[in-house]
Parts: structure tokens; sequence; C-alpha cells
């Protein structure tokens, strides 16, 4: 088996550009965690707080409810019950 190396595609890259120095900055930051990105967490806010009573419920060992709940009584609910019945 031989080893043949194919000619290098695109074009020449210039490590002394403007783009080049600013992509390498950009990785060395991200490679020591300076590197900030998305939208900031506000700590203080209700979001958080509800988030943060959650993981307390599961961590707990509380079953968490999920979506709307259903209303036993409504005409919908009735309805589904008796398609159900004769099926």
């Amino acid at each position: 088996m031989t080893n043949t190396t194919a000619p290098q595609l695109g074009r020449p890259v210039n490590p002394n550009s403007a783009r080049q120095q600013r992509i390498k900055e950009l990785n060395e930051k991200r490679e020591q965690g300076l590197c900030k990105r998305g939208r900031p967490v506000v700590a203080e806010s209700k979001r958080q707080e509800v988030l943060k009573k959650r993981e307390e419920k599961l961590n707990s060992g509380i079953e968490l409810k999920r979506g709307r709940p259903v209303n036993p009584n409504s005409a919908r609910q009735a309805r589904l019950a008796k398609k159900v019945v004769s099926e």
C-alpha cells in the first residue's frame, strides 16, 4: 500500500492576518474558560427561583406534575369517557 498525499485544497491561510489572530485569541480564551457566551443569568430572577425549587423537589423525591391539570367535570372529558366505554 502506498501513501499518497493529496494537495491541500482551498486558499492558503495567512497566520498573521487579523482574522486568524482573532480566531487564535478566541480559541485560547475558550480553553481557559474566559470566553463568555450567551445571555447572562440573573440569579435573583423569578425564573431562577422556580428552577431552584423544582430542582429541590426532584432531589427530595417529590413527584413533579407536568402540564395543565385535567378538569374531570368538563364536557370534553365526559365525551372522551363515553367514547372509551363504547369501544
